[in-house]
């Protein structure tokens, strides 16, 4: 069973208003357990339009999307809100990090959220994944006392100490340099390798696309190409 299933996906903006406009039309694709993905595009192709339809935080106008086997249609906001922390974890361009938090406060936010509290259990189990992360010396300090690189590590954390089956990273590298960027990728790639999480990740940088098993290309709001680039040996 897929991970998730994608069967003709339509979004439309202004509903039965003059300016309605399609942005997506008739997308179709699965995840399965353990994939790694890229979904790339030229900018206006729909890419962050069907991130947050995947991620459950706007509706798709037609078709059928399913998690797990489960129907998202007929969700209440209820519904969604559990659906998405029980199977979803996100990545963002900006990390998004609360700037009075400890990096190791951030990482139990989602505990915090789902729980109203965190167990000392949850609480050790994130100090853990911060220290996988490399940030064993850097779990008392907030934000601002951070670098970029480092920033968007806890956010990684944060995305995947509930050890959801998918994480869903909009452009996750795209507000750090190059070495940066190479290092929170590099990083991605372990925790996908030691957790088999399933990774969608929407990027613009071709190095990266081309680093990742399968590339899903959108284009004018269709899935112009999916294809998984052949590795050569190191």
């Amino acid at each position: 069973m897929p991970l998730i299933e994608l069967d003709g996906v339509r979004k439309s903006y202004n509903l039965g208003r003059p300016n309605e406009a399609e942005v997506l039309h008739g997308v179709s694709f699965k995840i399965g357990t353990g994939e790694f993905a890229a979904l790339i595009g030229p900018s206006g192709s729909g890419k962050s339009t069907l991130l947050n339809i995947i991620g459950l935080l706007e509706p798709m106008t037609a078709g059928s999307y399913t998690i797990q086997g489960e129907p998202v249609a007929g969700l209440d906001d209820s519904g969604l809100t559990l659906r998405r922390r029980a199977a979803l974890g996100f990545v963002f361009q900006f990390h998004h990090l609360l700037p009075a938090f400890t990096a190791l406060e951030n990482v139990t936010l989602p505990a915090l959220m789902r729980d109203g509290s965190v167990s000392a259990a949850q609480r050790e189990h994130a100090r853990a994944v911060l220290a996988a992360m490399g940030l064993g010396e850097a779990m008392g300090k907030r934000p601002g006392e951070l670098s970029g690189g480092m920033q968007q590590r806890v956010a990684i954390a944060r995305a995947l100490v509930m050890q959801p089956p998918l994480v869903l990273a909009d452009e996750p590298t795209g507000n750090l340099d190059r070495a940066s960027s190479d290092e929170v990728f590099a990083l991605m790639r372990r925790m996908h390798a030691e957790l088999n999480t399933s990774f969608l990740i929407v990027t613009h940088d071709p190095r990266l696309a081309e680093r990742c098993d399968r590339i899903i290309e959108l284009v004018d709001g269709r899935v112009e190409s999916d294809e998984r680039p052949v590795k050569t040996p190191a």
